[in-house]
């Protein structure tokens, strides 16, 4: 096994959820390393009233591991994880969300399959944690269940993601912006795109599991529909969008429009199902007509 330098950067972007925040750190102050590396953890904040940074400098205080805390204050989850990658010392990058518990062999994990399949870098699952029982639509949904693959498997730029990541830090160019600003969301998925269309190669680890807090907040139907609408408008600035997106944009809103009253006979998870994806059409549509149905910069709680 070639390990490089053996520092990793924890690199968390949080904004506005210090509760979450908080949870997180505690388990990240005791992941498990094989004695095969350090790391450290630096905290993004991108509010500008700088609500996480008690949480920070409490935590620092109290734990061996080393935690520093910046801010982004221009709210753009893009520029925020840019900030974090300016501040990083070591060769390897992690990332995972503020609204994540990562198992305590979560980074030891990561970093024996990279090196393993010596490859560029590794994305793990997020898997959902429920606090309290949610109704049985959310789970009959799968609202909050994501794809997994075998462990080795090589992803494509459209399972591109940075919430459970490590990546080689020497794959960044020097000058250039990793994630593009213009996107409001889905700049992992261009990050990826971008690094894979250079060669770059991402596999799957099975096994190196985070896990997602989803409180009630986010059983709500207009939460799930606010954030559907968030994704329609930003798809506009990927650079794959093209004519053929528009034209079925413009044939799935009336057809989801109409079928709903059928879904909602088959049951709520599949009505709310069909609903969101008639919110992603329409939040495209809106866009293209120059209206923003979201204007916060994120849809989160």
């Amino acid at each position: 096994m070639t390990t490089e330098a053996k520092h990793i950067n924890v690199c968390v972007c949080t904004y506005k959820r210090t509760d979450f925040l908080r949870r997180l750190l505690e388990e990240l102050a005791f992941q498990d390393t094989g004695g095969l590396f350090t790391y450290s953890i630096i905290v993004v904040d991108n509010d500008h009233f700088r609500s996480a940074e008690r949480v920070v400098s409490d935590f620092a205080a109290r734990q061996s591991v080393s935690a520093s805390y910046c801010v982004e204050s221009r709210q753009n989850i893009a520029l925020a994880r840019n900030k974090a990658i300016e501040n990083t010392v070591g060769d390897f990058i992690a990332f995972i969300d503020d609204d994540e518990l990562p198992t305590k062999c979560w980074l030891l994990t990561l970093f024996m399959t990279l090196n393993e399949y010596d490859v560029d870098g590794v994305l793990g699952p997020v898997k959902p944690h429920f606090d309290i029982e949610p109704p049985r639509w959310v789970v009959k949904g799968k609202f909050y269940q994501r794809p997994t693959y075998p462990t080795g498997f090589v992803i494509d730029w459209m399972k591109g993601r940075t919430g459970n990541v490590l990546l080689r830090k020497k794959i960044l160019v020097p000058g250039e912006l990793p994630f593009r600003p213009e996107f409001r969301t889905g700049e992992d998925q261009d990050f990826f795109q971008r690094m894979i269309k250079r060669g770059h190669v991402f596999i799957w680890c099975d096994e190196a599991v985070a896990y997602e807090l989803v409180p009630p907040m986010r059983w709500k139907p207009t939460f799930m529909l606010k954030r559907a609408l968030l994704r329609g408008t930003t798809s506009l600035v990927h650079p794959t969008f093209g004519a053929l997106d528009v034209v079925k944009s413009i044939i799935a809103v009336p057809a989801y429009a109409a079928a709903l009253p059928f879904a909602l006979v088959l049951g709520y998870h599949r009505f709310m199902t069909l609903l969101i994806k008639l919110s992603d059409h329409s939040g495209r549509l809106l866009a293209l007509m120059g209206i923003k149905p979201i204007k916060e910069p994120y849809v989160t709680e």
